[in-house]
């Protein structure tokens, strides 16, 4: 019995110590926030993320069902639609957020930083791995569209309003439609 709860516990601290991480990320990556009691109540990225997190939780414990029936709620109310199968890794932040859609196959590593109407996608090919993957500490621009099984580098940049169908080098920054790379 000791040993259960000592899990649980274990479990709750890291769960608020995770949610301390995401909270002190969007401190260190939005100028525009002052203090984390505001990042806790009024960010929708964080709420997002958190969310995600429950869903994900429950898809990979079998109940996708209430897994996507929460999934959705959460698209109505913060404008955003996570697939709960997507792995999402530390320190995401979600500036803004509004219209950001990420694919159930996506993979976003640690210490991304993604802006408003950014897409996660397919490219309309069905079965297997259909969406794209972003290494750690990427950066994409607002209404950027990244398409299909492509890998973005670590701390790559991709621009507002790029449409990437190609693997982005790491550190490589890309623009344009169809994305180019202009500095790496």
């Amino acid at each position: 019995m000791e040993a259960a709860i000592e899990r649980t516990v274990s479990k709750r601290q890291s769960v608020i110590a995770r949610m301390r991480e995401d909270i002190q990320a969007v401190l260190d990556r939005d100028p525009s926030v002052d203090a984390a009691w505001q990042v806790f109540l009024f960010s929708a990225g964080v709420h997002a993320v958190w969310a995600h997190r429950r869903h994900n939780w429950l898809w990979n414990h079998g109940f996708k069902t209430l897994a996507l029936l929460l999934s959705k709620r959460m698209r109505r109310r913060r404008g955003m639609e996570i697939h709960p199968a997507a792995t999402i890794g530390k320190r995401l932040v979600i500036d803004h957020g509004m219209g950001l859609v990420i694919g159930a196959t996506a993979i976003i590593g640690d210490d991304c930083l993604l802006y408003q109407g950014v897409t996660l996608g397919m490219t309309g090919k069905h079965g297997g791995k259909r969406h794209p993957n972003l290494g750690d500490g990427v950066m994409v621009g607002a209404n950027a569209t990244i398409l299909g099984n492509i890998t973005v580098g670590d701390g790559a940049k991709v621009g507002a309003g790029a449409v990437v169908v190609r693997d982005v080098p790491a550190g490589a920054t890309v623009v344009g439609v169809p994305a180019q790379v202009v500095s790496a």
